[in-house]
């Protein structure tokens, strides 16, 4: 039982012991480490078909000794507001209900899913802050954005709603991706309390992957470029990895 319990010491505090760096004193260039949670509420064509969603992510990248940050982010896309009805009415039966392979009551559920890869550059402003690492944090970038529907049927076997036939209803939908982010972050003088956390808002320039949406068969789909927003906050802890001191030795 000793083991986990000195692991779980040296994850947390031996970034602690590797950050001997006079924080305090003057500007450090380090690698970053982030991990990040967001809420964010949706706007334009993406507000048609989902609610609010979560994000999940991770960020890394690279403080200079000027205070800019360069870097990267990946985040999971989740949620459970759907703004879409009728999605499943053509699979229902004479009695209201959708029935699997035998013949009892089909129960589906849906989610919103997604992803996003950003690149970004980012300024750190020391205001209000302890230490001329820490301050105001702006930052902006490009990237992909991927969202659609995830269905699921609870291990039931619904065979108009098996395997490719999903993608006949999935709105898999994918593009460029722009953000910006402006926030506080806040790197400590000592230890492992290291934070940052702001307003963060994306805008996606997709379009629709599918060439049918089995529930509009009669309706095109619309190849036109969509803009799909994102607002909300996010908050986050970083690690920094910061290089050691070297000693000073003296000789009489």
């Amino acid at each position: 039982m000793k083991k986990p319990f000195f692991l779980f010491y040296l994850f947390f505090n031996g970034f602690t012991l590797f950050a001997q760096r006079n924080v305090r004193d003057s500007i450090i260039g380090t690698p970053l480490i982030g991990l990040h949670y967001g809420g964010n509420f949706t706007a334009a064509d993406l507000a048609d078909r989902y609610g609010y969603l979560n994000h999940i992510g991770i960020q890394a990248g690279w403080k200079t000794t000027k205070n800019w940050y360069y870097g990267m982010d990946v985040n999971f896309i989740f949620g459970n507001q759907i703004r879409m009805t009728g999605l499943f009415d053509a699979l229902v039966d004479d009695y209201g209900h959708v029935t699997d392979i035998n013949g009892d009551v089909g129960k589906i559920a849906v989610f919103p899913r997604g992803m996003n890869v950003n690149f970004l550059i980012g300024k750190v402003i020391p205001i209000l802050s302890p230490n001329e690492n820490s301050g105001i944090l702006v930052h902006a970038g490009a990237g992909y954005l991927l969202h659609h529907l995830r269905i699921e049927s609870n291990e039931q076997v619904i065979p108009s709603l098996e395997l490719n036939y999903k993608r006949g209803y999935d709105r898999m939908t994918t593009g460029i991706n722009f953000h910006q982010f402006i926030g506080y972050t806040f790197l400590a003088n000592s230890g492992a309390y290291n934070f940052y956390g702001g307003f963060y808002m994306q805008e996606g320039l997709t379009k629709n992957r599918r060439t049918l949406f089995y529930d509009q068969p009669d309706v095109p789909v619309s190849k036109a470029l969509r803009l799909d927003l994102q607002y909300g906050f996010r908050i986050g802890w970083y690690i920094p990895f910061y290089k050691r001191q070297p000693k000073d030795y003296y000789i009489d």
